[in-house]
């Protein structure tokens, strides 16, 4: 029994997603470093390309499988067999069948062999066209997004918009990148971004990047994601407070501007050890020992006098919904109460976090959700209940702000991750 090592790491994965709600973007690299480069390239190729498309898989197979339920590794096992002969045309058709059946027999699932061989083989035969009761399910089945999910944004942004916020969530997203040293990218042959500067985009990630990247000379951080730092670090003097820092892309890239600062009082931190422990390594990496990193929750009340911070970044914890051309698992893993559950931690934070504003000072409130509740909701609550505080329109590309004076991008008309900023200034 002869399973490749990138199938069978795919295959893992995809299990550990979808038991264990882990993440792609954490479990990836673990898996990755033990493949060789062409078996890592399969590897993020099937599991990315499974979870883009996961909704529509199922219902091809269902087709042919009719309601049995199915278990998690041979759903998995279809999954990637029928990825393979549908999307892969380098993949002979009874490559992906074998490998298949034999993923079913490495996870004990030996009963199962001959039924997925047939499901597999009926779908490389003829794929069936599918029929949708309404507009709605066909987004929801040809984008793999839970029909929840793509009516909550046809009454947030409207059903054109909707279907191109589903539809640009699939799209392969180009590599955005930023110096991670001392000009090293001064003659590079990248493109710059017209949204950020010091930020670079290329189309994949090539040998180059990522011998710079293992060399700690780059870091990898979407575009917007940058936008939120350089908002941020707009005023780089006296001190600075990242809030919800981990993993450090933004910290990092705020640290920068401050480092030739005398006098200058850094701080970043975040609820979890593990988290914690990531931003320092990220601080390490990147020779930044000015930033002071302390473990905390943000929730409660935080561990610093009131007035002590010239400017406050809050990038709160979120739902992710901007982020899932990245992470297409968020999308699966979301429930329709999230979002209220998530803006009360982000109200509780916000009000934390604004007792550190000295007079004069400025509150970055940012997310990497494109939805109203944890966005402008929240930042409209604040300041009912703040009158210290004022909105001030964010330095970004006149294209991105909104009628209410806020930031925002999106992945179906910025080719970014979809991020929320707001610009606070505390009155003297």
């Amino acid at each position: 029994m002869k399973v490749s090592p990138a199938r069978r790491a795919a295959f893992e994965i995809l299990n550990r997603i979808e038991v264990d709600r882990a993440f792609s973007s954490v479990l990836l690299p673990q898996y990755e470093a033990e493949l060789s480069q062409a078996d890592r390239g399969l590897c993020h190729e099937l599991v990315l390309g499974v979870l883009r498309r996961q909704i529509y898989l199922d219902k091809i197979i269902e087709r042919f499988s009719g309601s049995k339920k199915l278990d998690v590794a041979v759903r998995n096992s279809m999954r990637l067999g029928a990825y393979q002969i549908m999307h892969l045309d380098k993949v002979p058709s009874y490559s992906a069948i074998n490998e298949s059946v034999n993923l079913v027999q490495v996870a004990g699932k030996t009963s199962a062999k001959g039924f997925v061989n047939a499901i597999l083989r009926r779908i490389s035969e003829k794929v069936p066209t599918l029929e949708f009761a309404d507009d709605v399910e066909r987004v929801s089945v040809e984008t793999s997004h839970p029909r929840w999910l793509v009516e909550k944004w046809i009454a947030d942004f409207g059903f054109r918009e909707a279907e191109q916020i589903a539809a640009a969530n699939n799209a392969i997203p180009n590599v955005a990148f930023r110096a991670a040293g001392v000009g090293v990218l001064s003659e590079t042959n990248y493109q710059p971004s017209e949204l950020v500067e010091g930020a670079f985009i290329a189309p994949s990630i090539d040998q180059d990047l990522r011998e710079k990247a293992d060399a700690g000379e780059i870091y990898f951080q979407d575009e917007a994601s940058q936008l939120v730092a350089h908002i941020a670090s707009s005023k780089p003097n006296g001190s600075f407070l990242d809030v919800c820092a981990a993993p450090g892309g933004k910290t990092t890239q705020v640290a920068r501007k401050y480092r030739d600062i005398a006098g200058t009082l850094m701080v970043a931190g975040d609820l979890h050890e593990s988290r914690v422990k990531l931003l320092q390594s990220t601080c390490e990496r990147q020779k930044l020992d000015l930033v002071k990193i302390a473990q905390y929750d943000a929730e409660n009340a935080l561990p610093f006098a009131d007035e002590t911070f010239d400017t406050v970044l809050v990038d709160a914890p979120c739902s992710g919904t901007g982020t899932i051309r990245h992470n297409p698992e968020i999308r699966y893993l979301l429930r329709p109460d999230d979002f209220a559950k998530l803006a009360a931690k982000q109200r509780a934070i916000l009000k934390n976090a604004s007792c550190l504003v000295r007079r004069g000072g400025q509150l970055i409130y940012s997310t990497c959700s494109i939805q109203t509740e944890e966005n402008e909701d929240v930042i409209r609550g604040f300041l009912q209940e703040s009158p210290a505080f004022s909105l001030r329109q964010p330095g970004v590309p006149r294209r991105l702000l909104t009628d209410d004076g806020f930031a925002r991008t999106f992945p179906h008309r910025d080719s970014t991750d979809g991020f929320f900023i707001a610009v606070l200034d505390r009155l003297t």
